[in-house]
């Protein structure tokens, strides 16, 4: 019997006949699962930029027939499937003067003032963001990485999806920046633009929105 105590005390990782093994440190708590506002914003510059991208549930309210609002698992996740029109359509429909970000006021927003490759400083780092290397092979809650964000405060602007910005090519493409989680590391550098269809909607390209400092009614939302 006092074999068999031992035993079943050594498989509980504890002593038959001393205090118990210290306890494992507790896991980290995942963030939040609620969808952020898409007028969930913070300084950069002299913009107001989207803290997080749009999500599903947030273009739900604009379009609720989109692909991916039917699913509830998918609320808090980076809307996609959406042409760079949708994205300004969207912006139109919320209101209160927002915008997609130009080009420079992304690229301000990701890098910061000493100009980081990446939102979160010089080092790659995979465990920050959504991207190949990690091998999620899929979009993520927009809140799931709350240690790759910029130093204004914005997140997920390295990885999970590319960002329609306002600039437009000569050509008639559009423009998006960012990378996607199918991209590696250098696809996810901050300086880094790729040029897209604006007709097009891919599962990797979303997009965040961008206001005016100045304008008062959005000050408190920051």
């Amino acid at each position: 019997m006092l074999g068999a105590r031992e035993e079943v005390a050594a498989w509980l990782g504890l002593s038959a006949t001393g205090p118990a093994a210290p306890l494992p440190p507790p896991h980290r708590e995942p963030p939040s699962r609620v969808p952020p506002e898409p007028d969930d914003v913070v300084r950069s510059g002299a913009v107001l930029i989207g803290r997080f991208p749009v999500t599903n549930a947030a273009f739900a309210r604009f379009r609720p027939d989109h692909p991916r609002t039917g699913d509830a698992q998918l609320a808090d996740h980076p809307v996609v499937l959406v042409t760079r029109a949708d994205a300004l359509a969207f912006c139109a429909w919320l209101g209160r003067g927002a915008r997609l970000p130009t080009g420079t006021e992304w690229e301000a927003a990701a890098r910061g003032e000493d100009e980081r490759p990446w939102p979160w400083g010089h080092t790659f780092d995979a465990d920050r963001c959504n991207c190949a290397e990690a091998a999620w092979g899929w979009t993520v809650p927009v809140r799931t990485h709350p240690e790759g964000a910029a130093e204004c405060g914005a997140e997920q602007l390295a990885g999970n999806v590319w960002e329609w910005v306002a600039d437009a090519r000569a050509d008639g493409w559009g423009v998006v920046r960012g990378g996607s989680y199918l991209d590696t590391q250098h696809g996810l550098h901050a300086a880094r633009e790729l040029p897209a269809d604006p007709a097009r909607a891919t599962a990797t390209t979303g997009f965040r929105i961008v206001i005016d400092e100045g304008r008062s009614e959005w000050i408190a939302s920051s």
